[in-house]
């Protein structure tokens, strides 16, 4: 097909992750994706017949439901949070193993129970996965909206709690907060756009059928 197929891989912990798989499936990108120096963000690869580009891990969701990219790879949490209908999503690929987390101040947890909450005030960036979650619960939830350095935000009076990724628990550590209840186990997954992969089925399947093994 003349036209090249895209992959759109997030930057950051999971795109590293990612590295040993695409080397599983005989997948190799040029030498530029691994200059610490390089500004590209367009990557071709020893397949004529794709290209990677390299995006925030939140923009990748966007460009294969829009279909700038056909294949993607992004977080549970991602597609929860955009819940685009334009997203097939086949494979979990087990990598950027995380959670997401309500988070408060050491001395507030210590007599602090989440069952006992009418409403809550958060700074998150998933303030969409964050409403749905309380909202189950019959709890009215108010999102400040942050995209960075959320654990500044109860320090400095913000709000009292934040919803965040924890991987290890350091950051929170570091920075006098405590996990106080787990919203959802997050892994990376393989994601398709669904035109393309009705417009493209044979291409795209190959390559679906080569991430599942």
């Amino acid at each position: 097909m003349s036209e090249k197929l895209t992959i759109a891989i997030p930057k950051g912990r999971i795109g590293e992750e990612l590295l040993p798989v695409f080397t599983r499936i005989g997948l190799e990108i040029e030498k530029d994706f691994f200059d610490e120096g390089s500004r590209k963000l367009e990557f071709a690869t020893n397949n004529k017949g794709v290209n990677v580009i390299r995006v925030r891990s939140f923009d990748v969701a966007t460009f294969v439901a829009f279909g700038a990219a056909q294949i993607g790879v992004a977080g549970n949490d991602v597609l929860e949070e955009f819940d685009y209908a334009e997203i097939y999503s086949p494979i979990d690929l087990g990598i950027g193993k995380c959670r997401l987390s309500v988070a408060e101040l050491k001395d507030l947890a210590q007599n602090d129970d989440p069952l006992t909450w009418s409403n809550v005030r958060v700074a998150t960036k998933y303030p969409n996965l964050t409403k749905k979650y309380f909202a189950k619960r019959g709890v009215q939830a108010e999102c400040i909206k942050l995209n960075g350095a959320m654990e500044l935000a109860p320090k400095l009076g913000l709000c009292r709690r934040i919803v965040d990724l924890v991987s290890s628990g350091r950051t929170l550590q570091e920075n006098g907060l405590v996990e106080i209840e787990k919203i959802l186990d997050v892994t990376s997954r393989l994601i398709v756009n669904r035109t393309a992969f009705k417009t493209r089925n044979a291409e795209i399947s190959a390559w679906v059928e080569k991430f599942s093994a």
